[in-house]
């Protein structure tokens, strides 16, 4: 049974949110917006998911929040990356690309004969 929309390992979402948040500050939906845009609509993240990362975000101090108004002229909270946060995403992706490669390595090695 083929799935439709791949799952995505623990901690990743925090991930792609610190790096949608280093391109520049966004309020919640422009966060989901941007991360189905930039997977090329492949990643689709639900406000059940969202808003308790962000939160969790901005308890570890990753993240802060502060009120704007959108280009729509209406009041949303918008999220900013923090020093900390910064230094997060770092961790994060170096992280993911050690991860990523060995399990591209696991899934594209031949098998044995």
């Amino acid at each position: 049974m083929a799935r439709s929309k791949p799952d995505l390992v623990k901690g990743t979402l925090d991930m792609l949110i610190l790096k949608t948040l280093a391109l520049e500050p966004m309020h919640g939906w422009g966060i989901t917006h941007r991360i189905q845009q930039l997977s090329k609509e492949v990643l689709q993240v639900n406000q059940g998911s969202l808003y308790p990362a962000l939160h969790r975000l901005m308890k570890q101090g990753w993240i802060r929040s502060e009120w704007r108004t959108t280009d729509n002229n209406r009041r949303a909270r918008y999220y900013l990356l923090t020093q900390s946060g910064e230094k997060q995403l770092r961790d994060e992706v170096a992280h993911w690309m050690t991860l990523s490669a060995a399990v591209t390595g696991i899934v594209s090695a031949a098998r044995p004969e």
